[in-house]
């Protein structure tokens, strides 16, 4: 039996895509040429649109049935979780975003994040029945576009 639903998933998604906005906003700041700071802006819109698609995808899903002391505590739960724990957690802002201060590195630090966003959902797609895996794969397709647009434009500024 899986204690995670796909829905849980889905809800760290959304989570990682709104820290994601985040950083994207911040990369478009410090960015030094006009493509990337259109890039990082770009990647900002799409993290917002995911996160919608990924909203409603959540909707349609089987939300766990985990007993909860108040409703919404797994929820809750989760959120924090991401934000401490995940990809785009404040730690890793906070000392990873200290060493971002061009355009080369901002790519890098976006480009590592990517990777690693893809990997979490691969390995995350395990703890999900096999018949929800289909959600996941919408959310690994849409972290491989972020990062082949990452890495063309970090060959195109080399």
């Amino acid at each position: 039996m899986s204690v995670f639903t796909a829905s849980d998933i889905m809800e760290v998604a959304i989570r990682i895509e709104e820290n994601g906005v985040n950083f994207y906003k911040f990369a478009e700041q410090i960015a030094k040429q006009d493509d990337a700071k259109k890039l990082f802006a770009g990647l900002a819109q799409a993290e917002v649109a995911h996160k919608k698609t990924f909203e409603k995808l959540f909707a349609g899903m089987e939300k766990s049935n985990l007993p909860e002391s108040y409703e919404g505590e797994f929820s809750a739960y989760i959120r924090s979780y991401v934000d401490n724990n995940l990809i785009f957690t404040k730690e890793i802002m906070d000392q990873q975003l200290a060493k971002v201060t061009d355009t080369k590195a901002a790519l890098e630090f976006a480009i590592q994040r990517e990777l690693d966003s893809i990997l979490y959902y691969h390995e995350i797609k395990r703890l999900v029945p096999a018949a929800q895996h289909e959600s996941i794969e919408k959310i690994i397709e849409e972290e491989r576009k972020h990062f082949m647009n990452l890495t063309a434009m970090k060959k195109s500024l080399a």
